[in-house]
């Protein structure tokens, strides 16, 4: 139980004001479905944290260095050129946006949770804990408790600020990070 609820609180408190928030509030204002972007919360951060807790007890070194920041740096700038691309689907709900989202948000979450803070701490918790899955559900739990509240509310603010202005700081934040990480890893 301690695993679990060390795991929630540390990933809960490292996620405020972290980039998947800010990718939360993107694709709530570019996909208005609040139940699909969810499920790809979900669905990415179990796969992700459940990854890295488990690599997290078997080892911390199989990828040099050098590769892995460039990788981040890159997915990083990726994000944030792909926050530019205006949303193209149209205001309906359709079968096809709904799976756009969830897609869409497994696939962003998955690229912005490489080499994040929250990753770091769910490979140190599980080589800090011998259970895989309660670091697994805590840090996955964390992560809901920081972005599900902005999913569910990001469409009060995106009523009081221009979509454009979020694409652009989002995608300036994004492009920033990415230059920083290839900054350190050259």
């Amino acid at each position: 139980m301690e695993a679990f609820l060390t795991s929630t609180l540390t990933v809960a408190l490292a996620e405020i004001g972290d980039k998947t928030q800010l990718l939360s509030l993107v694709l709530v204002a570019r996909y208005r479905q609040k139940w699909p972007i969810i499920i790809g919360i979900i669905t990415a951060t179990l796969i992700n944290h459940f990854v890295s807790a488990w690599f997290g007890q078997w080892s911390v070194s199989w990828l040099p260095a050098d590769y892995a920041g460039i990788v981040i740096a890159i997915s990083f700038i990726a994000i944030g050129l792909w926050v530019l691309v205006p949303d193209k689907l149209a205001d309906e709900e359709t079968r096809c946006s709904c799976y756009g989202a969830l897609c869409a948000t497994f696939v962003l979450f998955s690229l912005a949770e490489i080499g994040d803070k929250t990753q770091i701490a769910t490979v140190v918790l599980g080589a800090q804990y011998a259970s895989v899955v309660w670091v697994t559900l805590g840090t996955t739990l964390g992560m809901l408790i920081a972005n599900v509240p902005v999913v569910l509310l990001g469409g009060k603010l995106m009523r009081r600020v221009p979509l454009d202005t979020m694409r652009y700081v989002a995608a300036a934040v994004f492009v920033l990070l990415g230059l920083a990480t290839l900054w350190w890893n050259l």
